[in-house]
């Protein structure tokens, strides 16, 4: 059976198959940051339009599987130390929060 590309990007993350680096810095505070952001703003456009807030909530939160996996990839690492636990373990705390 073939694998795709969107289950090469996930499996190689969780057996620790990219760099550290890349996975803290590009994938979660880089990529996954942006998508957070922009989630929260399409959360606060349909606010704005008068929608039901729980679409609101649920566009706020849409990201947060995503954000958890990434956060388990880097604490799975091979690599990792005690500043990207820390800097992992904050961004999850800052973009649930927020």
């Amino acid at each position: 059976m073939k694998s795709t590309a969107f289950g090469n990007f996930f499996a190689h993350r969780w057996h620790g198959q990219v760099p550290l680096a890349v996975l803290l810095w590009r994938d979660m505070l880089g990529v996954g940051t942006l998508i957070n952001i922009v989630a929260t703003v399409l959360a606060l456009a349909v606010m704005v339009q008068g929608t039901h807030a729980a679409v609101a909530v649920a566009l706020h939160f849409a990201p947060l599987p995503y954000n958890v996996f990434l956060f388990a990839a880097v604490w799975r690492s091979p690599h990792r130390d005690f500043p990207a636990s820390a800097i992992a373990a904050g961004w999850l705390a800052a973009v649930t929060l927020i």
